[in-house]
């Protein structure tokens, strides 16, 4: 699971976080995020269509390897993958989740946003975790002074990260990419402006 992790993590700088609200937007959607380079996608779990835009991406769109996000059960889990997601994300962590994903054929990527809960979940095995919210719980700094200790767990910020300050995430080393929602911003869905959202996800591509 580690190694699944580690590859999606790996495909791009920036994972696209993704509220789609219309079914219809799914695949265009998809097409447009990789054509612009980025590949590994997240699709959160905050809508009633999610579930059905995971599946509709994952079977129109082979090159993306669509995940899901706003995971919190282990239900969430189940359905998922039943939808043909290929990796999971949560904002944080809980003992059921965690033993729901001991096992369960979806790689998880948990989420944690102090040096105790990074501890915590790498004595159940995670050496890659999100980090979130990554703005409003410290920053860049936080995150460097917590590679010190903690060198062996690389991190995928998100929450409040934009164009402007991807970077200076990125230039840390422990992390491997960081999850935004700005190369797919709700107007441009509504809009079905997908050139332009091409054009923001081949500018995150650039930021590795």
């Amino acid at each position: 699971m580690t190694h699944e992790i580690e590859a999606i993590l790996s495909a791009a700088p920036v994972i696209p976080v993704l509220v789609i609200e219309d079914i219809d937007s799914a695949v265009p959607l998809a097409h447009a995020l990789v054509a612009g380079g980025l590949t590994s996608l997240e699709v959160t779990l905050r809508t009633p269509v999610a579930l059905d835009a995971i599946r509709a991406m994952a079977e129109a769109v082979p090159e993306a390897q669509v995940g899901v996000g706003t995971v919190l059960t282990g239900g969430d889990l189940d359905a998922a993958h039943e939808a043909g997601a290929v990796f999971a994300v949560a904002p944080g962590s809980s003992p059921a989740l965690l033993r729901a994903a001991s096992d369960h054929p979806l790689p998880l990527l948990p989420g944690a946003a102090t040096a105790s809960e990074v501890m915590q979940l790498m004595e159940q095995g995670y050496l890659h975790q999100k980090f979130f919210p990554a703005a409003s719980a410290g920053g860049p700094k936080l995150l460097k002074s917590i590679g010190g200790p903690l060198p062996q767990v690389t991190f995928c910020p998100t929450g409040g990260i934009d164009a402007n300050s991807a970077r200076s995430w990125l230039e840390l080393s422990n992390v491997a990419c960081v999850g935004g929602s700005w190369v797919a911003p709700r107007s441009l869905i509504e809009q079905e402006d997908w050139d332009q959202i091409e054009a923001l996800a081949r500018a995150a591509k650039q930021l590795g």
